[in-house]
């Protein structure tokens, strides 16, 4: 990606005191040392007050200071470990809050400029930025544009929609803000992705939703995140509830907006969303197959033609997206940033001996094996996997815990797009074929 020089800024220089180092251990051939992190350099800090944001109430929990920030030095440190512990040809950095662009550009002209110091000879360093878009201008778009990043712009949708739970911290609308930022990001030609959070409102509207993000916003590339917590989500870990108490899947505890429900009031129902996603793909196959990329859709795709998952949550095991806070404490996963989860300390211990240690491995494992045998018998099994382990908040038909909340949905959509599906991938297998 980085094929123009950078900028040097003025760096410190080296500390003088022991840094972690790092031995990677011998791969077999072809294998490398790759792994990602969600980089959180303000923690929580944010200039909106989303509803339904599930990172906010880290502050309390955490007992974060006030306007946290990543220091220098532990900026420095977390670049040169991340680089060190790779030896993949591309090493990603992914900035992501609370609100990044809260630091302003000075901090990331500093990124830019430790990534050239630190960078391997031959490596590409890439970078993505997940924001509310109400802070960028014309410096910030010309500063994306010259150094190469992606941009991960978030929008719900129409005004009426997006503006349901996406507020400023005073209760004012975001809307108008974000559609002047993807204008902008348009003007300099910044890359970009929609990011929607499908909730409990936006979910009952899917052609409203998907017409305004790609004939509106512009944007070419979505990411349809469902929204799903626990009402307990502020001080309970994710596989730290019990058992016994999670409702049966299809009850009314299971649903949102009932007295009794495990979930907030703003997330999505799981038919909801399944019925979401089947709309949203025919509308896409019918207009816009091969013009948008939609993730759900694409990694679908592949995984029906055997290959490997391109999410995360859709994969056999995780553990290889983890998360590293202002401070340098590391998390198996953004969404597992409890105390219950802390890994270690960047300042302590080397990103790479936590990324590839065994605590990080089982982790990852624990997707797979924790599964119910309600999902082993399924024949979207190697679609799903059962999705995101934090969502697997209900109980199977038998009784059996670790059920994913979205299942009902999920299982409608894998359903719904055999229809399509043998037609998809006879096009792409056509496509790869090299000529006679």
């Amino acid at each position: 990606m980085h094929t123009r020089p950078v900028t040097l800024y003025p760096l410190r220089q080296a500390a003088e005191a022991p840094q972690p180092a790092v031995q990677l251990a011998a791969q077999p051939q072809g294998m490398q040392h790759r792994f990602h992190a969600m980089v959180k350099p303000v923690g929580s800090s944010c200039n909106l007050d989303c509803t339904y944001c599930y990172y906010l109430h880290k502050e309390q929990l955490r007992e974060q200071p006030p306007q946290a920030r990543m220091t220098d030095d532990m900026l420095e440190q977390h670049i040169r470990q991340y680089i060190e512990a790779q030896t993949g040809e591309e090493v990603v950095f992914s900035w992501q809050g609370g609100e990044p662009t809260v630091l302003g550009l000075a901090f990331f002209h500093r990124v830019v400029a430790l990534q050239a110091r630190y960078r391997k000879p031959g490596q590409r360093v890439s970078n993505d930025l997940q924001t509310n878009g109400t802070l960028l201008d014309v410096q910030w778009a010309r500063f994306l544009k010259q150094h190469n990043f992606l941009v991960g712009l978030s929008c719900d949708g129409p005004q009426r929609l997006h503006d349901r739970y996406r507020l400023t911290k005073g209760g004012t609308p975001t809307h108008d803000k974000v559609v002047a930022a993807a204008r902008l990001l348009r003007q300099h030609a910044v890359p970009f992705n929609a990011l929607c959070v499908v909730n409990r409102e936006n979910a009952r509207h899917p052609f409203d939703v998907y017409r305004f993000l790609t004939r509106e916003l512009g944007a070419r590339r979505l990411q349809f995140i469902p929204c799903v917590e626990p009402k307990a989500f502020r001080t309970v870990a994710p596989q730290h509830w019990e058992p016994g108490l999670l409702p049966l899947a299809g009850t009314a505890q299971a649903r949102p907006g009932m007295p009794d429900s495990i979930v907030t009031d703003w997330s999505v129902d799981p038919d909801d969303w399944g019925h979401f996603l089947c709309k949203v793909w025919d509308d896409w196959y019918r207009r816009d197959y091969g013009k948008v990329h939609v993730d759900l859709f694409e990694t679908a795709v592949a995984q029906s033609m055997g290959l490997p998952a391109q999410r995360c949550v859709t994969a056999q095991f995780c553990g290889k997206s983890m998360a590293v806070e202002h401070n340098g404490d590391v998390y198996p996963c953004d969404h597992y940033v409890y105390p219950e989860y802390r890994v270690g300390n960047i300042g302590q211990t080397h990103w790479g001996d936590m990324a590839y240690s065994a605590r990080q491995q089982q982790f990852g494992f624990a997707k797979r094996d924790t599964l119910p045998d309600y999902c082993r018998q399924c024949p979207s099994l190697t679609l799903c996997w059962g999705e995101c382990p934090k969502n697997r908040l209900v109980r199977a038909p038998s009784g059996e815990p670790n059920l994913n909340y979205l299942c009902a949905g999920l299982k409608a959509f894998f359903s719904h797009i055999q229809r399509d599906m043998p037609n998809i991938v006879r096009q792409v297998a056509r496509r790869a074929r090299p000529p006679a």
